[in-house]
């Protein structure tokens, strides 16, 4: 069953992303709305741009770069992994995590997937294959790799001298930070049918907080891997299998104590921290990640409306629907404005206070899927060519 149904949600990971319903008739199915025209404000520059490798070419991966110590850290699916002057673009080292076959053969595909992460001298990186790998973030040197539960669909996340891992088979698992050893493993259960990727955890207060597919948070110890508690944000609902999809899959947010986490035909919930109570939720899905920020919550939804929220009780602010089924990226923050990526590979930035287009820009036509990340002065974004493209406005 298991293969069935990644084999399933692999071939409908993009249709389901982007609204489609293939089994509900003609009247179903949706169209890309038309890029809107913005009057420019102010025009975003390219200061460089660098390819890492190949890119995530046709497969749906959340690769995406990391930012530390003035360097990015980018990989693509195949292997590769390259550290860059985050001023320059400079190429500072690259390594080749791609598996050899033997000496007349071409290396096979490590399948990286999820974000790469720095933290401390390492920078992590997970794969398809179920693997883990830890590299010298000064040489690119490899220091460990790890067999996980399975595909290491999430970015990994370092805290408290482990590197938690959210496999595609429900495992929350903990490594040793220092040498990768599995340290302890949490089985939050997987339905039959489910979104192509993983929650990766947040981390507060000796804890992390996760999403799983079944449609519930976790908070879970990250010393023992105790769980202290589970609460469900998501109920199944619907005639067919995909209708009932419920997944968390986007990485919950804490904030003053609050969980705000966000399901796949589910809901928008404000938890609280210690108990897992619900203090309010929305009726609001999506799968890709929120942001909080100054009372607010900015946010995605299914059908790619960038919708922004009130943290006290999830009254809607503002609502921008001229980007219907672009297949947009998660929402970040830069310089004030949300800016968000498209499947066609323009950058949309939006104003917080009222939610009206301030800039677009053109990126890369081979398309964005990976949210840009905020490095220092700069807007850092990975197109799905594996071009890196660092951006100010």
């Amino acid at each position: 069953m298991q293969l069935r149904k990644t084999m399933f949600v692999g071939l409908l990971s993009v249709t389901l992303l982007s609204g489609c319903a293939w089994f509900s008739g003609e009247e179903d199915v949706v169209t890309m709305s038309p890029l809107p025209k913005v009057d420019n404000q102010f025009q975003p520059t390219t200061v460089w741009s660098r390819s890492v490798g190949g890119g995530s070419g046709d497969f749906y991966s959340n690769l995406h770069p990391a930012w530390q110590d003035a360097r990015l850290f980018a990989a693509d699916r195949r292997g590769v992994v390259k550290a860059l002057d985050a001023d320059s673009g400079k190429e500072i080292w690259s390594t080749d995590l791609s598996i050899h076959t033997g000496f007349f053969s071409r290396n096979r595909p490590a399948q990286l997937s999820g974000g790469v992460t720095a933290a401390g001298d390492r920078v992590y990186v997970g794969s398809e294959l179920a693997k883990v790998y830890a590299l010298d973030a000064q040489d690119g040197s490899l220091a460990w790799e790890t067999t996980v539960a399975g595909e290491a669909l999430s970015t990994p996340v370092v805290s408290d001298g482990v590197v938690l891992v959210h496999t595609s088979n429900g495992m929350l698992q903990a490594l040793n930070e220092a040498d990768g050893a599995v340290k302890w493993t949490v089985n939050l259960d997987v339905p039959p049918l489910t979104l192509r990727g993983e929650s990766a955890p947040t981390t507060a207060f000796g804890a992390a907080i996760v999403g799983g597919d079944n449609g519930r948070v976790s908070a879970v110890m990250i010393n023992q891997g105790q769980l202290i508690w589970q609460q469900r944000i998501s109920q199944p609902s619907g005639a067919t299998e995909i209708a009932r999809i419920n997944d968390v899959q986007t990485t919950p947010v804490v904030v003053n104590g609050v969980v705000y986490a966000l399901a796949y035909n589910g809901n928008l919930a404000a938890l609280d921290l210690r108990s897992g109570q619900v203090m309010w939720s929305r009726e609001i899905g999506s799968v890709t990640n929120l942001l909080v920020d100054g009372g607010r919550i900015y946010l995605v939804d299914q059908n790619d409306r960038v919708i922004a929220v009130d943290t006290q009780g999830g009254v809607t602010l503002w609502r921008q629907s001229d980007l219907l089924h672009r297949n947009l990226t998660s929402p970040v923050l830069y310089n004030g404005y949300i800016v968000t990526g498209d499947s066609e590979g323009y950058l949309h930035w939006i104003n917080t206070d009222d939610g009206r287009f301030v800039a677009q820009q053109k990126v890369d036509s081979a398309g964005l899927l990976a949210a840009p990340i905020v490095a220092g002065d700069k807007l850092i974004v990975q197109a799905k060519n594996g071009e890196v493209y660092a951006i100010t406005r």
